[in-house]
């Protein structure tokens, strides 16, 4: 499926998305005419496109931790720096749990790209996937089904079978962050095509943050980990939740992409017990 173009045809389109404000036109105009089936379907996506739509609900999909992840539109698109926690997962769970069975919930999933792609990274992985969104939850269990995993609507922790508590190895969870002040600011193709549910933090960004490590230490096996992507700027803030809540919290970065994760960790059980 793809719609083959003239040189100067394709020069024309890279021209018109460079105009409308696309970074990578060159990739993005390629993208476009290998997905496209038509030329009226290539020009149907390149309208949305310079009208400001994201291009990955445009071609269906986006590429997330080296893997095809279905994104629908209406759903938020997984970033790349999203990718360091499942990096940071993957070393904790290689040095902790090696060889081990695992259970992982994905929190705030969207469309599931997270946990799929810690599934698809390890071994022996049972994924369970949450969100509120309706939306993103028929997406996710697209992605997440591909990995034999579940997915459930609601609020955080709330749908999560009763059994699971206390037993969970890993949580993800990239939660709203942004401060509601501070949404105004974002690219319009975020502001106006991404569920502000999967955006707006409250008004220090943390609003959603704050609960989760709330509910954590109920559901964390003992020596589980909680990985939450953050700003910069909200680390002490996070790590001091952590804290409260009896989790050891550690941070890891990127500078390219740009990325924060915070993890809290729970403890091992005392000796005796």
């Amino acid at each position: 499926m793809s719609v083959s173009l003239s040189a100067g045809s394709l020069t024309a389109l890279v021209a018109a998305l460079r105009g409308a404000g696309c970074v990578f036109a060159e990739d993005e105009a390629l993208l476009l005419t290998s997905s496209a089936s038509t030329p009226d379907d290539l020009a149907a996506m390149v309208d949305r496109r310079l009208a400001g739509r994201p291009l990955e609900h445009i071609v269906g999909w986006v590429e997330f931790g080296g893997h095809r992840m279905v994104v629908d539109p209406g759903v938020f698109v997984p970033r790349r720096r999203s990718e360091l926690l499942v990096r940071r997962a993957v070393e904790l769970v290689r040095r902790d749990r090696a060889g081990d069975a695992l259970l992982v919930v994905d929190l705030c999933c969207g469309c599931g790209a997270v946990g799929a792609a810690l599934a698809r990274a390890l071994v022996d992985v049972e994924l369970v996937a949450v969100d509120s969104d309706p939306v993103a939850v028929r997406c996710a269990l697209r992605n997440v089904d591909a990995v034999g995993g579940r997915v459930y609507q609601g609020d955080l922790y709330q749908p999560l079978p009763g059994a699971l508590r206390g037993r969970v190895d890993v949580v993800l969870a990239v939660a709203p962050y942004v401060p509601t002040e501070a949404r105004e600011l974002l690219p319009p193709e975020a502001r106006l095509h991404e569920p502000s549910t999967a955006l707006d933090g409250g008004q220090d960004g943390l609003d959603v943050v704050r609960r989760i490590i709330a509910g954590a230490p109920d559901w964390l096996a003992p020596g589980g980990h909680l990985l939450l992507e953050t700003g910069e700027g909200q680390i002490p803030e996070v790590t001091g939740a952590l804290a409260q809540h009896g989790l050891i919290p550690s941070v890891a970065r990127t500078e390219e992409p740009t990325a924060t994760v915070v993890v809290g960790t729970s403890r091992a059980e005392p000796d005796g017990e």
